[in-house]
């Protein structure tokens, strides 16, 4: 939940938490894979690694995927019906997974517009004269899972980096971990890594001795078990808040901005300070990461109850480029910054549907101009910017794909090499 140092700014917050991207909302305060679970994660020391607490997954597949016996459904509750064989009862599972339950905190530090008086104008429209930016801060809470003993923590990324607020505030200045039964231990975070494309973060503290989360096997969930939710909803007045539900679906396609994510889809509540907290199997094992919500209103239509988590096996090998490198390697870019032309503005300017290209950075190996609209890539067609980058996506950095184009009204090819893409491009 967002607070602000300065008055005025009751219910707007800055990072937009109540605003709906396509009716998705990302559930930190401020605001939100595709590998299998495999090797040592990181830097951790062997002994406390992840990947010695992920490994474990492989072992408890067997077990999660027991089929739950036939039972006369007016004997059982609905949680008994939904949990897999030899499962934990719900307080077990939490006592099992709460101690690796972490809050966050992230101070960000932006300028803002103020004026002679210093009465502000955000959110309430208009500027008012003698207007001078000022150098302000603002505080936002997430949740976090520890995945070592010797400190690493795994958050979403934009619990520490914001890219959807009016002021762009990008990085947190400072991050903070709270943990303990009273939320009163805390401790200074280092941003080990982040990655916007699939909202992941890794942050480290200088600690020992934590309990780190056990991980189960993502793939193995089935539409109809039984899940549970721990974190932070709204901030830490209310820390360490648990509820459960059912899985929804598997690999739903969820689109946000300029990206398409395949995340566990679940009617577990999770709200806005959820971000980065642990999505649990009947087993008391991280299988998903909570990540956004549908906003409580869709069009004409009242919703409820549809929330989604990145799937942990997704996860896992990002999570340990991160912590290894501080980014994901391997990534290709196209080097450039774009928007989608839709097909109003196509027959408005006279210009094709596509990508139009607002920039190219230095490190680009292309030529492409400013003003480009791009139409295809390697022969296959594109009209949105998911599209460009689902196709860029299919090749690695170093290797050379032919763009289609359009320029002052004549189509063209031209040569783009894929460049590694670091987290600051």
């Amino acid at each position: 939940m967002m607070n602000q140092n300065n008055k005025n700014h009751k219910g707007h917050s800055i990072m937009k938490v109540s605003a709906a991207l396509a009716a998705m909302l990302l559930v930190s305060g401020t605001s939100i894979g595709m590998y299998k679970l495999v090797g040592n994660i990181g830097t951790a020391p062997a002994e406390s690694s992840v990947s010695e607490n992920i490994q474990e997954a492989e072992s408890n597949s067997e077990a999660q995927t027991k089929s739950t016996p036939a039972v006369q459904a007016t004997n059982m509750s609905w949680v008994e019906m939904a949990s897999a064989a030899d499962a934990l009862t719900i307080p077990e599972i939490v006592e099992k997974a709460m101690p690796s339950a972490v809050g966050i905190s992230a101070t960000f530090t932006y300028s803002a517009q103020t004026s002679a008086s210093s009465y502000r104008s955000f959110g309430f429209g208009g500027m008012y004269e003698n207007a001078q930016p000022a150098e302000e801060q603002a505080t936002a809470a997430g949740s976090g899972i520890v995945i070592s003993s010797d400190g690493y923590i795994i958050t979403n990324a934009h619990v520490i980096y914001d890219s959807e607020s009016q002021y762009k505030m990008g990085k947190a200045s400072s991050v903070t971990v709270v943990m303990g039964e009273n939320h009163d231990q805390e401790y200074e975070a280092e941003i080990i890594g982040y990655d916007i494309q699939t909202d992941l973060a890794v942050l480290k503290i200088d600690a020992e001795g934590l309990t780190p989360a056990e991980f189960g096997n993502s793939d193995d969930l089935k539409v109809g078990e039984l899940v549970v939710a721990i974190g932070n909803p709204l901030g830490f007045e209310l820390y360490g808040t648990t509820t459960c539900g059912i899985v929804s679906a598997k690999n739903r396609e969820v689109e946000l901005e300029d990206k398409t994510m395949k995340l566990i889809q679940t009617d577990a509540a999770i709200n806005s300070g959820n971000s980065g907290g642990m999505l649990l199997n009947s087993y008391g094992q991280v299988i998903g990461i909570n990540s956004l919500k549908m906003s409580s209103s869709y069009g004409e239509a009242s919703v409820e109850g549809l929330g989604f988590a990145i799937p942990i096996n997704d996860a896992a090998e990002i999570i340990k480029s991160l912590i290894s490198d501080g980014y994901v390697t391997g990534r290709p870019q196209l080097g450039i910054t774009g928007t989608t032309i839709t097909e109003e503005q196509a027959e408005r300017y006279h210009i094709p549907q596509g990508v139009y290209v607002y920039s190219i950075s230095e490190n680009s190996v292309s030529g492409l101009q400013q003003g480009d609209v791009i139409t295809a890539v390697n022969g296959t067609e594109i009209t949105t910017m998911e599209e460009l980058n689902a196709q860029k996506n299919l090749y690695k950095a170093g290797e050379t794909v032919t763009l289609r184009i359009s320029r002052s009204g004549e189509s063209m090819d031209v040569q783009v090499t894929l460049q590694e893409s670091r987290q600051e491009e």
